[in-house]
């Protein structure tokens, strides 16, 4: 069963937004297709290995991040809304746990903006993470820049 997105202050939130130069649909793609989602999904010189990718509300996300000098890290995640092509939104059932909810707004036929929210239950988790996810958020959009020009 699908949960309901929780609502938070900024307190604990991380939000990265990015313009990509890129068609909305295509970026909505490169999101929702687990064949491209792979090849940029994490930071710098991490690489993936999906387990399931069960695209649809209450559908399962199960994935291995493979980190670059060692380090294998397990994410479970359930997708709990998705609005064709502009939202995807999911919570993690694996630790550290958050919310994400990804939204693709149109700002011309090839520009698309992204804003990438990871929501946590209180301010203290999200601070746990906060000094290091920003830049990483970064490395994978810049990652998904290099997708998105493979994919034109």
């Amino acid at each position: 069963m699908a949960t309901e997105i929780i609502s938070t202050t900024p307190d604990p939130e991380i939000v990265s937004t990015r313009i990509f130069n890129s068609p909305q649909e295509l970026v909505y793609k490169a999101w929702t297709n687990p064949n491209h989602l792979k090849n940029w999904w994490g930071p710098n010189g991490f690489t993936n290995t999906f387990n399931e990718f069960d695209f649809r509300v209450g559908g399962k996300w199960s994935f291995i991040m493979h980190g670059p000098d060692k380090g294998n890290y397990p994410n479970e995640c359930e997708f709990i809304k998705i609005e064709k092509p502009s939202l995807v939104a999911w919570k993690r059932h694996s630790k550290p746990l958050f919310q994400v909810v990804a939204t693709f707004e149109k700002i011309s036929d090839n520009e698309t903006q992204v804003i990438f929210k990871m929501l946590f239950n209180s301010p203290e988790e999200c601070n746990k993470l906060k000094g290091f996810v920003v830049n990483k958020n970064e490395e994978n959009f810049d990652r998904l820049e290099v997708e998105l020009e493979a994919m034109k």
